[in-house]
């Protein structure tokens, strides 16, 4: 078989042709076979709470959830998801029209853009951006035009006015991360007022995906888009119980909006999954209302884990960006003496015994994210010692 039919028509459909496996498998496979420690993709190498797993294991003793959830999500959840918003950010939403569960953040962003966006629609993003996004545009038939995220100061920053360049009377939506993976920048309250700005003024819908939304360290802020004013009724906010809670195998996600937002979310994610992980949602509707002494430990564990790691990038060789959100670090390998980051990260098993993501997957214009690479730090601590003890044998 050459992968073509007698018409010598791909099998693959060309809003696809551009998306391979993605290079999280290749990397995760490369670790495996190299025995090599996986910075790589973004998991954590610990479960979480442990009464929080045991909360799903209760559910499935008692039969809660085992059998179909509702469309929407077990109103547990819905009713916890909308109490965090309301405690964290004031923001008030109604559990049975504003609140969606979806399969993790992943069908969040699926199932909005699917919904939201008609075939020829332009959709702004934020590059370097998470690899479904290209992906769930193209599926929905849309355009991307990214707008770059550049080096600054030792950090990545937004340029507004490239951002409102790229506006275009074609433009239907503004997809925005923060805190931002790969790049690990917190857009600032100024930032957020303008991009907040431009959609009203230009009557734009914004997807916003905050799942490292309780990741954020030093003096950064975390500020939902929604909160700003004319945002409620034309954002969807995306969130997700994988990042907070260290259980991203049970997929559990959500999407909060106006009902009118909500419902054609919705349309399209019933016929994505119909419904997902019927008992882990009830065990996240209590992790949601865990004390805030938990999300205060877990932020300041992964704020240490940020700093080792980050420190041992710098001894050895790399010039480091700061992350002020997320749970990774971007490194810049041209002080090595590298320049080209897929042959960096594809030859880094063998040199250091370490896997990383090199970030140009994340860019339309690779040039720009050639020398970067991403390394995750939600790993055990005595992990990162080795694996900076590796890099810095290495370089």
């Amino acid at each position: 078989m050459t992968g073509m039919t007698s018409s010598e028509r791909p099998f693959l459909n060309r809003r696809l042709a551009e998306f391979g496996t993605t290079i999280f498998a290749e990397m995760s496979a490369l670790a495996l076979r190299t025995g090599s420690i996986n910075l790589g993709q973004g998991f954590p190498d610990t479960d979480g709470p442990e009464e929080i797993r045991e909360a799903a294991v209760r559910a499935l003793r008692e039969g809660r959830g085992n059998q179909y959830p509702p469309g929407p999500g077990v109103p547990e959840l819905r009713t916890a998801i909308a109490a965090h918003q309301e405690r964290r950010y004031g923001l008030s939403y109604d559990p049975d029209a504003e609140v969606l569960v979806t399969a993790g953040a992943t069908e969040a962003i699926a199932a909005a853009l699917l919904a939201l966006v008609e075939p020829g629609d332009e959709v702004v993003a934020l590059e370097p951006y998470y690899d479904s996004y290209a992906a769930c545009i193209a599926m929905a038939g849309g355009t991307r035009v990214p707008v770059t995220l550049r080096p600054d100061g030792g950090a990545f920053r937004l340029d507004l006015d490239e951002l409102r360049a790229a506006v275009t009377p074609r433009t239907r939506l503004l997809l925005v991360n923060t805190p931002h993976n790969p790049t690990g920048t917190v857009l600032t309250r100024a930032e957020l007022t303008a991009i907040a700005e431009l959609a009203v003024e230009r009557d734009l819908l914004v997807v916003t995906d905050e799942v490292y939304e309780h990741l954020v360290y030093d003096d950064a802020e975390h500020v939902p888009l929604a909160t700003l004013p004319g945002m409620r009724g034309r954002t969807v906010t995306i969130g997700s119980a994988g990042k907070t809670f260290s259980f991203t195998g049970w997929k559990v996600g959500w999407v909060t909006g106006a009902a009118e937002l909500v419902t054609a979310v919705r349309s399209a994610k019933q016929f994505l999954t119909y419904v997902a992980s019927g008992p882990f949602q009830y065990a996240v509707a209590e992790a949601l209302n865990l004390p805030e002494a938990y999300f205060a430990a877990f932020r300041e564990d992964m704020q240490a884990k940020r700093d080792l790691l980050s420190a041992g990038l710098t001894e050895a060789g790399f010039s480091v960006f700061r992350t002020a959100g997320t749970y990774f670090v971007t490194a810049d390998i041209r002080p090595l003496g590298e320049s080209d980051g897929f042959a960096f990260c594809r030859a880094l098993p063998e040199r250091a015994g370490v896997v990383a993501i090199p970030n140009a997957v994340f860019y339309d214009h690779r040039e720009a994210g050639a020398p970067f690479v991403r390394f995750a730090f939600c790993k055990q601590t005595e992990v990162l010692q080795e694996a900076a003890k590796r890099l810095k044998a290495a370089f």
